[in-house]
This record gives C-alpha cells, structure tokens and sequence, in this order.
C-alpha cells in the first residue's frame, strides 16, 4: 500500500468532518468549495505554515516531529485511535524502517495455554490474529459463526466471511455496522502493516467482490474494538444478543481473544444452551484441538 496516499486520503477525511465552528473558528461567508475545513485552516490551528502542512497531508513526512503530529491532531479532533493510526502512517522512512517493513512476518502461533483457556470457556471464543485472520476458537465459537477449520487457509479471515460469505447477511442482525467496524479494524491494521503482501492481496479480493468494502474503505475510518454488543440470527437457534470483550495476548499484541456472553437470564442464554447441545451432538463443528497446527 502506498503509505503518501494513505497519509493524504487519511487526513482529507478527517478535514472534511469537521466544520470551521466546530473547529472554534469564524466561519467565512459565501460558499465553500470544500466540505469541512481548508488545508490552511487545519494549518493555522496546528501552528504550521500552510506550505508545511500541504507537504504532511501529501505524504512527504520526512523529518516531522511528533509535536507537529500531535499539533496536527488535535486540530482535527482525531481521538486516541486516529492518533496512533497517524503516527503510524507517518513513522520515520529511514533505511533501518524500510529494511524492517520489507523482513517477512512470520507466522502466528496460539500458545498451549491459550487453547487451555479457549477449551475452559463455556460461551464462544475466537482468537484471531493479524488482517482478522482466525487463528483458533472453541467450538461454541466455530458454531456462532462459521466452521473456519474446513476453509483453505487464506479463507479463515473474519473480513473475507464478513464481506463474501452470503451466512454472513443474515447471521448478524446489524450486518452494516459489523461490516462498518471490520474495516475500520483492517485500516487500523493497515497503517501499522502496509507493506504486508497478505493484506494486499485480501483488500484487492474485498474490492474486487463487495461494493460495500470500497464504499467504507475510502472512508478511511479506523476503530480498536474492546468491549460491545452484537446481535445475531443464527440458522440453529435463532436471535441472540452478546456482549463481547477482546483481550490482547501479552506475548503477541497483534493476537487477541474475543469472548462472547449473554446477559444473565435473558433468552439469549437459553439460545447458547441450545447452541451447546447442538456443538455436542453434531460432526459438523470441529474441536479445539483440531486448530492447533499455526497458519502459514
């Protein structure tokens, strides 16, 4: 991915949010050729010269200090995530950057003591790892979603379900804002990772099959999720609402653990019941130990 590019649709986007009141500034009267703020607006409440900041919004970030990126964000009103999300797009291209850009990553693997505590967990749990992938889950969690263990490899990924798997529109209730937030995860991922060639490979598959992806990846959004609520319809046993919480590996901050639960004595409890009795009794939802080989 080209990073310059990036940098400039990233920061055009959050120009364009945010109006001149909002920024605190007087307004100016007659039309506005462009939605939300002007570059020497932005410029202007960052501290910068206008030619300074037209150079940052191009991509040329050779050199740019963190307090300017702070300076920068803050006008913008970009919270913690869009922060992160622009120091990464904007980190130092020195030899020694690109030379770690270009080492392979390598392959993630799901420590022993992960699968332990996924075999413990009585409610569904996924560990996913980078660009979605799902590295592991339960077989609760194999059954709220999808068997991913029978898919090829590059098809055990939570956006390519999300976007190419038709299971996918009906399972989730609030399937725009599922999709909505998967992107916004893919970008986040992107702007630490975009020189890796998986990622690459699985935007370019996203936009080629679902208008849907290219209408929110040019939106340039990106969100950390660590705790909400998703509702679904499952083809087994119906409406479901749970709560979720996703937990970072320690030895692994790009490997997570999303956990599942219903709210006490709600009906989605008695519908993961049911759901469990189904895990138990069918072939067609693989064990743990099936995951345990690490993907390539």
């Amino acid at each position: 991915m080209d990073r310059s590019s990036e940098i400039r649709e990233f920061l055009r986007t959050r120009r364009a949010r945010i109006t001149p009141e909002q920024a605190g500034l007087t307004p100016h009267t007659g039309p506005r050729r462009v939605p939300g703020l002007r570059r020497e607006e932005v410029a202007q409440l960052a501290g910068v010269s206008v030619d300074y900041y037209i150079r940052l919004e191009r991509g040329r970030t050779r050199g740019v200090s963190e307090a300017v990126l702070d300076a920068v964000a803050r006008a913008l009103h970009l919270d913690d995530t869009e922060r992160a999300h622009l120091f990464d797009l904007a980190q130092p291209t020195t030899a020694a950057a690109r030379a770690r850009r270009k080492r392979p990553l390598a392959p993630q693997r799901v420590r022993p003591a992960l699968y332990r505590a996924l075999d413990a967990l009585g409610v569904p749990a996924v560990v996913q790892g980078r660009r979605l992938d799902v590295l592991a889950a339960n077989p609760l969690g194999y059954a709220l979603f999808a068997d991913f263990v029978s898919r090829p490899r590059r098809d055990r990924n939570f956006a390519r379900f999300v976007f190419l798997d038709q299971a996918a529109l009906s399972l989730f209730t609030d399937w725009e804002r599922v999709a909505g937030n998967t992107v916004a995860g893919l970008r986040l991922y992107a702007g630490r990772h975009g020189d890796d060639p998986q990622l690459t490979e699985l935007i370019g598959e996203l936009s080629l099959h679902s208008d849907t992806f290219r209408r929110l990846w040019a939106d340039h959004d990106v969100r950390a999720h660590t705790t909400g609520t998703k509702r679904f319809h499952h083809p087994v046993v119906g409406d479901l609402t749970l709560d979720y919480v996703v937990l970072a590996a320690e030895d692994d901050p790009e490997q997570s653990l999303a956990i599942y639960t219903p709210e006490p004595a709600s009906p989605s409890v008695e519908a993961l019941g049911l759901l469990a009795s189904w895990t138990s009794t069918t072939t067609a939802v693989p064990t743990t130990e099936r995951t345990r080989n690490p993907p390539s």
